[in-house]
This record gives structure tokens, sequence and C-alpha cells, in this order.
């Protein structure tokens, strides 16, 4: 168990969500923060604490009139929504607020923005840049600073050193695929065929389009407040049981001494540190999956299978529904759309709560949710209250 005092998710809520809704930032802000404060039953004014992803948190409040903001913290650089949960976390464990927001703000680029054509200007994480030192420098020239890059590095070696295949990479796909197909906000719902799967095109060999999160403007918001509060309201109270964020170090996945066994792996040691729980007393997954391997890491980092075993661990169907390991029942975000692991939060909380309908995990007591891979990342521990 966490130390300091208990924390509980109280209410959880998505704005509109589209490819390009046309909607501002303020907006998605707006809708997802309503929609998370009447699933809790709780007025903006229970609000004191805001943690943010995406946007800023003191903007945030002023437009939605939260005052006084006894805590807040904001930032752009993390491992998306699990930072900005791990700050409401801390802060509520540690008594600096009562209830606090954990928000993540997506908005794509305006439709019909274009990028320049031809060596590193091809690529938004490195058009314009005509100087680079450190590592940068082998990577600029070449257009080589996308994630996807690096996912098609890390995939590689867990490829090459585990002997896992593309077909191990389409049993996940499919998998998560048919669990999309249960849910009425997935953007792909369609179910897939192995061969349909290897027909998708590569993006970043061995990475195919099909193992690839779908961008999406979304608003996604989470209420955490103390044990006791969220017992007096009305929906079950969904415990924190564990949480842990590491960096192992900076951003540059390329040069990680170890692509196989990443930051996951060290927080996940930390998770079953900090708590008498363990992998088989988990009974739903949800792994961050902006590239089908990170997932596979996960798998392997908490215990859910030996090293190098995520592949035939998901081909032999434990991922599924009524799998010995429930997986990503939203369908992920490459089917529900990148919302940078709000989403596993939200479907871990629905679970715990017995509100997922069809794709409802029977008898879920115990789940996991995750953010990021490789140098970053974290992962809360949540249990039925």
């Amino acid at each position: 168990m966490m130390p300091g005092r208990r924390v509980a998710i109280a209410g959880v809520g998505y704005s509109t969500i589209g490819r390009h809704t046309g909607l501002s930032s303020d907006e998605l802000v707006r809708q997802s923060t309503l929609a998370a404060l009447d699933d809790a039953g709780l007025r903006m004014a229970d609000i004191d604490g805001l943690a943010t992803v995406g946007s800023d948190a003191l903007s945030n409040a002023w437009m939605m009139g939260i005052a006084p903001l006894h805590w807040w913290n904001s930032t752009l650089q993390a491992p998306a929504f699990v930072y900005a949960a791990h700050q409401a976390i801390s802060a509520i464990a540690s008594g600096f607020c009562e209830t606090a927001l954990a928000l993540r703000i997506i908005q794509q680029q305006p439709t019909g923005k274009k990028l320049l054509s031809g060596g590193g200007k091809s690529n938004p994480m490195t058009a314009g840049l005509t100087h680079a030192g450190g590592d940068r420098q082998f990577l600029v020239p070449f257009g080589a600073g996308s994630p996807v890059n690096f996912a098609g590095l890390l995939t590689q070696r867990h490829v090459s050193q585990y002997g896992t295949t593309e077909e191990h990479f389409g049993h996940h796909v499919i998998a998560q695929r048919e669990h999309a197909s249960l849910n009425e906000d997935a953007f792909f719902r369609d179910r897939l065929t192995m061969e349909e799967y290897l027909a998708s095109r590569y993006v970043s060999k061995p990475v195919r389009l099909l193992d690839c999160d779908y961008p999406c403007d979304s608003g996604s918001a989470v209420i955490f407040t103390t044990e006791e509060r969220a017992r007096d309201l009305d929906k079950p109270a969904v415990l924190v049981e564990a949480a842990s964020l590491v960096a192992t170090r900076d951003i540059q996945f390329e040069i990680l001494e170890n692509m196989v066994e990443t930051s996951p792996h060290v927080c996940a040691k930390e998770i079953w540190a900090r708590t008498e729980l363990g992998p088989d007393d988990v009974d739903t997954a949800h792994l961050y999956d902006g590239f089908s391997i990170i997932p596979f890491q996960w798998l392997e980092a908490f215990g859910f299978c030996g090293p190098g075993e995520a592949g035939p661990f998901i081909a032999e169907g434990n991922t599924r529904r009524g799998g010995r390991l429930p997986m990503n029942t939203d369908g992920g975000a490459c089917n529900v759309g990148r919302r940078h692991g709000a989403n596993f939060c939200i479907e871990s909380v629905r679970q715990l709560r017995g509100e997922c309908g069809e794709r409802q995990v029977e008898g879920a007591e115990v789940s996991v949710f995750t953010n990021s891979f490789g140098p970053f990342c974290g992962a809360v521990l949540l249990t039925r209250g």
C-alpha cells in the first residue's frame, strides 16, 4: 500500500473525441471535466488540486472557476497521463489537497497542415532543424526522430533476441480489435484477420501501420480524492493500491543499453514492492499500446509471462476476453485513439465498477494501467473498494 492517506478515484470522463473535432483545448478541458464531475457526483467547487499534461493547470483552473486551488502541476514532457495521475495521487496522499483533477488534453494539428518533404524536414520532430549535437546528429539528417523509428528499433531487438514473430504481434492487434468490436466509442470496430494484419504496410520495419495508435483530439479527466470522501459518493470507490513513476535516462530511445528490458522493468518491480499483491492477483491489465511492442515489454516486466514470452502468451489467447489476463478491453489506443494512457485508467475504473457491458471482465477486483516505455514510464495498481 502507498504511504500517507489512502487515495481513491471518484470520477472519470471524456470530451467529444474525434480525428479532428475542431474544438479548442479549453473546450476539451471543459467537456471532460464536467463529465468526470457528473460521474463522481461532485461540483467544480469540490476540486482544490489540478494536474495536467498538454494544457496549463492555472489557465484551466481560471477558465473553469476553480478557486482556491491549493495544489497544481503542469508538464509537457512526461509519460503522459500517468504523470498527472501520479502527481494527483501524491498530492492527496501527502495532504496538500483533498480532491484533485488529472487531465490529459490532446489537440491535433489543423486538417490540411502539410510538412516539408525531403530529409529530416519530412518529420515533425526534426522539421526546421539545421544543426544537431550529441546523439541527435545521427538522427536529424535522416528524419529518424519520430517515436515510430524508436519503436522499430526496440521491436527488431525483441524479434532478434527472443524469436518473436510478426504473427505474434498480429495476434495482439487482432485481440485488441475483438475488444474494440464491443466498444461503441472505438474508431475501429470491424474484426481483423491475420491476413489483413500482415497486409498492413510497414512504417518502421518490423512495425506495421496496424501496430500504431490512432491520432485524435481528446480530453480525458479523472478525479482523485481520499478514500473516506470516495466512500461517501454514489459510485463504488476504486482505490489506489500502488503507483510508480520511473525515468532511467533521457528521452533518447536509440541508445538504451538494454532494448528489451527498459523502464517498465524498474517500474513493475517498484509496484510489486509497494503491495502484498502479485501478478496472479491482477484480473485485467491495461497496458499502453502506442506501438505493439510496448505491451509486450509490460507483460514481461510485470511477470505475467517470462522474458521473451509475451508473443506466445498473447498467441495462446491469454489476453482475450475469457483468457487468463484480459488486456486493453476497450480496444486499446490503436482502436479508441491516442489518449496517452488516460483511456487505460478510465477503462480500469469502469471494469472495477462493473460498468463495461459486453466487454466486462467477470469478478474484476484488481487492475493495472500503464503509460510509455523505453527511458521513462509509469504504472498504477487499482483495486475495487
